[in-house]
């Protein structure tokens, strides 16, 4: 069972009975879900991550002044909840684990993540906030919020970047995925610069990714989970299967031995499988901008896009 359907499932059967039995008077002023930090919270759980932080749980969120006056009774009855629930074990948390479930203080739940307890209001507070941060505070679930107080913050982070911060972001990804794949992952194979190629197709490929995420409108979480969240995504994502491509090919140092230096300067080494797949990605990339009107032009790289691009600012 996913965590996150066990923390429903956990608080539909506990916790909802002990906000109405012993707090029936700050009842409808808590929120009630699991969100945070954690693969279960993305729904990215599995038997691998269960080792730790994983178990019965849920996060009760309560306004400042209500957590101060109810915080410490409301975790001790928390705490007194059964350990055990349907056939899994008592939760298990590591030292930094600490914190992410049972009574929250509800602004600084926010305040951890995203360093504020509202929503962004100018582009330079909202760049201010490390993307995977704000992947972060709006995964999950919220299975109660009679006083939509988290809610609304939740949503408003839901709404995603105004569009000149998206507009501007996706320019970014843009030259840095151009300029890792499309142009130093080459460069470095001429000169025998393995690891600089290496870091470039990794550089290539994290971009590429978050690439995608921007033209879906939704926030890349931190990169271990990027891989794999783009399996929910509508747009682009089969540049996922795509890119596990470059990890399969055979060693590609070969297509590059007796290059001089003025070779594939203005053309690509086709005799790489690695370029061929850059160039395919970064196709599927161009089709989509031109598809949401981002750009009208055809040509394979993507550095060329970005003045067209930033003009729909």
């Amino acid at each position: 069972m996913k965590g996150l359907e066990l923390a429903e499932k956990y608080y539909e059967t506990y916790g909802k009975s002990m906000l109405e039995e012993q707090f029936p008077q700050i009842r409808d002023q808590a929120a009630a879900g699991l969100v945070g930090y954690g693969s279960e919270c993305f729904g990215f759980d599995d038997e691998i991550s269960r080792d730790h932080d994983y178990g019965p749980s849920f996060c009760i969120w309560l306004p400042r002044e209500i957590y101060r006056e109810y915080g410490a009774e409301m975790q001790a009855a928390y705490d007194a909840l059964p350990k055990e629930f349907m056939s899994f074990a008592e939760r298990m948390e590591e030292e930094q684990g600490k914190g992410r479930v049972g009574i929250l203080c509800l602004e600084s739940f926010y305040e951890e993540i995203i360093g504020r307890c509202s929503v962004p209001k100018t582009n330079a507070e909202w760049l201010a906030i490390p993307e995977e941060m704000l992947a972060t505070a709006v995964n999950g679930r919220v299975f109660e919020d009679h006083l939509l107080q988290f809610s609304q913050i939740r949503e408003g982070l839901i709404q995603y970047y105004p569009h000149g911060v998206w507009i501007r972001k996706i320019a970014d990804s843009m030259a840095k995925a151009a300029q890792a794949g499309q142009y130093n992952y080459a460069r470095a194979m001429k000169r025998g610069e393995r690891i600089a190629a290496e870091i470039a197709l990794t550089e290539f490929v994290k971009e590429s990714m978050h690439l995608v995420y921007l033209l879906n409108k939704t926030y890349a979480p931190f990169y271990k989970w990027m891989h794999r969240g783009m399996q929910n995504l509508a747009a682009c994502k089969e540049i996922g299967d795509m890119l596990g491509l470059l990890y399969q090919i055979p060693d590609p140092a070969a297509a590059w031995e007796g290059v001089s230096p003025q070779d594939y300067v203005y053309n690509l080494n086709t005799n790489d499988g690695r370029v061929l797949v850059i160039e395919a990605v970064c196709n599927i990339l161009v089709q989509e901008l031109n598809e949401q009107g981002l750009s009208d032009l055809q040509d394979n790289f993507l550095q060329n896009h970005i003045p067209t691009v930033l003009g729909k600012i």
